[in-house]
C-alpha cells in the first residue's frame, strides 16, 4: 500500500461513518439514497462527502445541481474501498 493509501485508509478505519459510507458507495449515489442505506442522517452524509471529496477519495458528478447531487469513488476510493472489503 503506498503512504497516500496507507494515510486515507487510516483516516477511513478511524471513523464509523466513513467506514459504512464508503463501504456503501458502489455506483454513483445521491446523499439521500446513502442515508436510507446507511441510517446515517443526511446532514452527517453530507459531511463526510463533502471531507471526502476534499481527500480526493470521492467526487461530485454534478456539483452545479442544488438537489441530486450524485457522488462517486475516484480511483482512490475505488482503492481504499477494495482495502475495506478485504
Amino acid at each position: 500500500m503506498n503512504k497516500r493509501l496507507l494515510i486515507d485508509y487510516s483516516w477511513i478505519i478511524r471513523g464509523r461513518q466513513r467506514r459504512a459510507i464508503l463501504k456503501n458507495l458502489d455506483k454513483p449515489k445521491t446523499p439521500t439514497i446513502i442515508k436510507e442505506e446507511t441510517g446515517i442522517k443526511v446532514s452527517n452524509v453530507s459531511d463526510v462527502l463533502r471531507a471526502m471529496e476534499r481527500k480526493h477519495i470521492v467526487k461530485c458528478l454534478n456539483p452545479k445541481e442544488k438537489l441530486g447531487r450524485l457522488y462517486d469513488l475516484t480511483p482512490l476510493g475505488k482503492g481504499l474501498r477494495k482495502e475495506i472489503l478485504l
